[in-house]
């Protein structure tokens, strides 16, 4: 093999690893508690019966209700950037529970659910991450929960989704359209595909991103058995019909987010969107 199809190889290995199998549980570092929330443990099961742990941080007299969920590797307190073992996003901690206080604090009750293969929530099969694709479902289940469950099934739902819990959801919208109607609104950060990431270190490692998709696709096939245009959130945006924020950083160095976002937006069926 030449040097250049070495390198290639490389590249594509690292990033089929690293998106189907890099989602390493992080330790919860974060509780509600710390901001004076009161909150209660749930669970409840994803579409096809994986359970799925959450908090409950309910808000007297609250008519909404905001769902939220994490990128891969995370939980639902943060990421512990600074432990030996989590710094591959760098030595940089991460905490969520700013965020809830201040929607608490707005008038809204929430629901944070970390996804399969995170946190204390079960795994997928094999400790499988898929990139939104099997993460749909948990997205479709916890809108279950919010519609059945006591606490919540009167009250209005809107959606914070964030990086690869937005693909999550943007993938719900497609596959699980009923248990997504109830939503209101929807916060996508970040909702990079899985594409993103590997033009990134196509770039980085000078190699022709043609050619690194292509067997980036035979190694997500090799690897968790559905092809990468499955791990693309643009082939669903379309069925996102309700007011939308898209968010997303301009420099981002782990993934070639600008164009990505941009597609993923101009794609989505909403009439009334933002991307900023």
């Amino acid at each position: 093999m030449s040097d250049s199809k070495n390198v290639l190889q490389t590249v594509v290995d690292s990033q089929v690893q690293f998106l189907t199998k890099g989602a390493h549980r992080a330790p919860l570092q974060n509780y509600p508690s710390d901001a004076g929330l009161e909150y209660e443990k749930v669970w409840f099961p994803a579409v096809g019966g994986v359970m799925l742990e959450g908090w409950w941080i309910p808000r007297p007299s609250a008519t909404r209700v905001i769902l939220c969920n994490h990128p891969m590797t995370f939980n639902k307190g943060g990421y512990p950037g600074s432990k030996p073992g989590f710094d591959a996003f760098g030595l940089i901690d991460v905490n969520f529970i700013p965020d809830y206080a201040d929607l608490h604090k707005a008038g809204y009750a929430v629901l944070a659910y970390e996804r399969r293969t995170h946190g204390l929530s079960y795994s997928n099969w094999g400790e499988t991450s898929t990139v939104g694709a099997h993460e749909s479902r948990d997205v479709a289940g916890a809108m279950r929960f919010l519609s059945t469950w006591g606490p919540t099934r009167d009250l209005e739902v809107a959606l914070d989704l964030r990086c690869m819990g937005a693909k999550s959801g943007i993938a719900a919208f497609k596959n699980f359209p009923q248990d997504m109607a109830p939503a209101r609104a929807f916060v996508a950060l970040q909702p990079v595909s899985a594409g993103a990431f590997v033009a990134r270190a196509a770039e980085g490692a000078g190699v022709d991103l043609a050619k690194a998709l292509q067997e980036f696709d035979k190694g997500v096939w090799a690897a968790i058995v559905l092809r990468a245009g499955d791990l693309f959130p643009q082939s669903s945006a379309a069925q996102v019909k309700i007011p939308t924020l898209v968010a997303q950083v301009k420099g981002d160095m782990f993934a070639d987010a600008p164009k990505d976002t941009q597609e993923i937006f101009d794609g989505l069926g909403a009439s009334e969107k933002k991307l900023y």
